[in-house]
């Protein structure tokens, strides 16, 4: 019995050693992309001689692939260089939002919040609020990797429970509930963003909303936090056992009286805020409303959805600074804003040949070949909507072992899968939401997600001999009980005919 342990804990660990090497020896995204650019700019060369062309389905126009190594090729590419990156869809949606977190997170309100929620939960419901605090704190950037799997390991050994399944319920939430969410974050314009652009290769005046998975991901957030309550107590903690380790159980610090006085500062100003946005929306004739129809869908609200992100949080923060102390002049709001900028340097790099890289397959028409010789293959398989949709999200999870970045992932998909599946009549709303189930429910076993060395890292404080294998070996039930059910709510979504959010239907008309 031993032995047969020993070989499978041997292949797993040889399964993951080539997978770390595998991945290692990717580029980075940003080289990728400027590689995956210049095979488009060859590419079209090649189908171009080849005369390639297909009819499109909508309007029956022949098309045919443009060759980007021409002279014409080569002045578009020259002179729309700089529009394709400050026009790229995510970039400033992303940046705005960013400016607004960093005041948050800079001034201490976010960290303030997840320990406030952690502290307060009685102990039967500590696994659940723990997780559930993980998902929330997605909405905050890496807050929840730094801050709450640390603290939540911290908070059971406290308690006399296995620090390493506390770690692991919080961890659970943070990456394997990655896009589960009551609240909107940046990963959610960013998404949408990039769906949009891919959606524009067949209808050009198509608009994502950023909120477009929100009813989705809204009872997702409930649905993950109670599996991954049971998966902790019904799987991790049995298996676990009793800790018998060195370290010893630390003093978690309270709230101090500025922290308090902070937060109350805080809550009066999100009340205030949400008053302000109800009293906008909830009249007939709301000022927030669109000016004409006055629909909530296609309104100011949501259409600048990340506006409110950015004053909401920038301005909760303020507060939270003024009275915690944190924020004593206008200087330290800027420096907030500032340091949440510094993060995204490497970003704004990918983005740069992100960007040429989706400009190049749009004009030289090989997304909507792609697209329109995929669709014809999908739809000679007779799979319907169900089948495919679940097919795309194991695809997703299988890719997201090799490549962590979502966004990273999904500018390489979303030109490809979108136009795709719009052919086929779904909607890029509902293609989007498969891909982010598929895209979270690995991350918490992938060595290439880009925080799970420092999961490793916090786990061998308290196992010292621990490595990659034991965390994935920690984590596999969660990935197999989150994939699982978030198939099945997609399922029962497609059954009832359900918007995944706000103005996102399933199908085209």
């Amino acid at each position: 019995m031993k032995k047969d342990k020993a070989n499978r804990t041997g292949l797993l660990d040889r399964f993951l050693a080539l997978v770390e090497r595998i991945g290692n020896a990717l580029p980075h995204p940003a080289t990728l992309f400027a590689l995956f650019a210049a095979i488009v700019v060859l590419l079209s060369w090649v189908f171009n001689s080849l005369e390639i062309a297909v009819a499109h389905p909508g309007t029956g126009e022949t098309v045919r692939v443009i060759n980007l190594l021409s002279v014409a090729g080569l002045h578009r590419i020259l002179t729309e260089m700089i529009h394709n990156f400050t026009g790229f869809a995510p970039l400033g949606t992303v940046l705005v939002a960013m400016l607004g977190i960093g005041v948050a997170e800079g001034s201490g309100l976010l960290g303030t919040v997840l320990r406030v929620m952690v502290l307060k939960a009685p102990k039967r419901l500590l696994t659940f609020v723990i997780v559930m605090a993980g998902i929330l704190s997605n909405t905050a950037s890496e807050v929840g990797y730094v801050l709450l799997v640390p603290l939540s390991a911290v908070i059971f050994l406290a308690v006399g429970r296995h620090p390493i399944a506390g770690l692991a319920a919080a961890f659970a939430g943070v990456s394997g509930g990655y896009s589960a969410n009551l609240l909107l974050g940046t990963i959610d314009p960013l998404l949408a963003g990039l769906s949009e652009e891919a959606a524009r290769i067949i209808e050009p005046a198509y608009q994502v909303n950023p909120a477009c998975n929100y009813y989705f991901m809204a009872v997702s957030t409930f649905l993950i936090a109670l599996v991954g309550t049971f998966v902790t107590e019904r799987i991790v903690v049995p298996r676990l056992g009793r800790y018998k380790g060195d370290a010893e159980a630390e003093e978690i610090r309270s709230l101090t009286g500025e922290e308090k006085r902070g937060l109350l500062f805080a809550l009066f100003v999100t009340v205030f805020l949400s008053l302000v946005v109800l009293v906008g929306l909830i009249p007939s004739r709301g000022f927030l409303r669109d000016s004409e129809t006055y629909s909530i869908l296609h309104s100011p609200f949501l259409d600048g959805i990340v506006a409110f992100i950015f004053i909401g949080a920038a301005l909760a923060g303020i507060a939270y600074g003024i009275g915690a102390g944190s924020i004593r002049s206008d200087s330290d709001v800027v420096k907030g804003m500032g340091k949440s900028m510094e993060s995204l340097g490497t970003y704004m790099v990918l983005v740069f040949f992100a960007a040429q890289f989706v400009a190049y397959f749009k004009w030289t028409n090989l997304g909507l070949v792609f697209a329109i010789e995929g669709a014809e293959l999908l739809k000679a398989s007779g799979l319907g909507p169900i089948p495919l949709m679940v097919c795309f999200i194991l695809l997703s999870a299988m890719i997201n072992l090799s490549m962590g970045s979502a966004s990273a992932k999904w500018a390489i998909m979303a030109p490809v899968f979108i136009p795709m599946f719009m052919l086929l009549g779904y909607a890029p709303e509902l293609v989007q939401a498969a891909y982010r189930v598929g895209d979270s429910v690995t991350n918490i076993i992938s060595p290439m997600m880009s925080y799970f060395a420092l999961i490793v890292a916090f786990v061998e404080r308290y196992q010292p001999r621990a490595g990659i294998g034991t965390v994935v070996a920690t984590m596999l039930p969660y990935t197999f009980a989150f994939l699982i059910v978030w198939i099945i709510l997609l399922v029962i979504w497609l059954l009832f005919g359900l918007p995944v959010g706000p103005g996102a239907p399933l199908f085209l008309e």
